[in-house]
């Protein structure tokens, strides 16, 4: 078994931290501060051809796989762009799955080639505040209307919604007791236009990602072309449970990387700081915490190698992406509390970053399925236990 990285594989590494690079702690610590959307990163991320890494080059993208694709999102999060980073990059190299699968080949001419060179931005409308992890109790509807689908509803947790272009957009076409628990649910990628008089986004203050948007998303007429409808009306829940996994991944890449900044940091601090006549980082109650963590990081980066190729190779990955997407998030979180420690009172000091890193991982053993949902599903489908749910 190989565990290194392919040769071209680690090109793309090289490239993505000399874009990083140009954009380091000062630059996400001031746009997390002042809540600014961070085009010249995105602009660059873009111009380096990276939006269309996933896509295939038929439709003007690179054509690489989850493998590929969870390294510069690692990358990325290893920068100290954190979550913010990945958020404004990660709809552009996984949201796009369901058109390339499942659209038709219109569909994908209409959209693919501007995602790929960054002309568009791209949001996600899947989640709502009356059904939280139970999808199949979302209330936006879909109704036809000749060539068009109306849409009226409310979407909650939609990133980058005051900046989109298009979203992929989950709606009920049939009602839920018509229908079996998750049918009735189709699946759109369209524009979407945060000015348009039927549509309304209000920004959620958050603890993290300032540098990325969050918000609420009110649907009332809006009207979407029907061509804009991804495969079969009523089977939308199928085609996203297909690429659950795929995010469950892109997520503990996304986790690692700022777990394994945080610890960078806290030991470059500990060399530094002098306390009682020595570095602090002699101390093995500094030392110990931070081998720790570090320790828990290799082992979940191997984790996350072998459930991104076994989802590239097609094999049945849904316990080794939910089991890397609960260890990732776990041991990223601890190890970015344990860089603020490190600091002592600095670490709560945004200059020095750390406590960003934090805010910003906390999200992850929360959505976008919790922690604890993660071990239902892992009791259930590889432990064969009861489901209680």
């Amino acid at each position: 078994m190989e565990f290194g990285l392919e040769q071209e594989q680690q090109l793309i590494r090289r490239e993505i931290r000399a874009l990083c690079e140009q954009f380091g702690d000062n630059y996400w610590r001031e746009k997390d501060q002042y809540h600014e959307y961070p085009t010249a990163f995105f602009d660059a991320f873009a111009d380096g051809g990276w939006c269309g890494l996933t896509i295939p080059t038929a439709y003007g993208g690179e054509g690489y796989g989850i493998q590929e694709a969870a390294l510069v999102q690692q990358e990325v999060a290893r920068s100290g762009a954190a979550m913010a980073g990945t958020s404004v990059t990660s709809h552009h190299v996984f949201s796009t799955a369901p058109l390339v699968e499942f659209g038709n080949e219109a569909h994908r001419e209409r959209y693919l080639p501007q995602i790929a060179r960054g002309d568009v931005q791209v949001c996600t409308g899947v989640t709502e505040p009356n059904a939280g992890l139970d999808t199949s109790r979302i209330e936006t509807t879909a109704t036809r209307n000749g060539s068009e689908y109306v849409i009226d509803g409310q979407k909650i947790w939609t990133s980058k919604a005051q900046h989109a272009d298009v979203i992929m957009l989950l709606a009920r076409t049939t009602p839920r007791e018509e229908s079996n628990r998750f049918g009735g649910l189709s699946l759109f990628f369209t524009e979407f236009n945060a000015d348009s008089p039927s549509i309304e986004v209000n920004e959620i203050a958050k603890a993290g990602r300032g540098a990325s948007d969050s918000n609420e998303v009110w649907f009332d007429g809006a009207r979407i072309p029907a061509a804009d409808r991804i495969g079969e009306e009523g089977e939308g829940f199928r085609y996203l449970l297909e690429f659950a996994n795929s995010e469950r991944i892109a997520l503990a890449a996304c986790s690692i990387g700022t777990g394994q900044r945080a610890i960078e940091k806290a030991a470059a601090y500990a060399n530094e700081r002098v306390v009682f006549g020595n570095p602090i980082g002699s101390y093995q109650a500094i030392q110990h915490p931070l081998a720790d963590s570090w320790s828990k990081l290799e082992q979940a980066e191997l984790m996350l190698r072998k459930a991104a190729w076994s989802y590239d190779a097609n094999e049945n990955c849904g316990g080794i992406a939910n089991a890397v997407k609960l260890r990732a998030s776990e041991d990223a979180l601890e190890a970015c509390e344990r860089a603020i420690r490190v600091h002592g009172g600095m670490g709560y000091a945004k200059e020095y970053d750390v406590e960003r890193y934090w805010r910003e991982l906390m999200i992850n053993v929360l959505a976008p399925i919790s922690n604890e949902m993660v071990k239902n599903y892992l009791a259930t489908h590889e432990l064969g236990l009861p489901r209680s749910y």
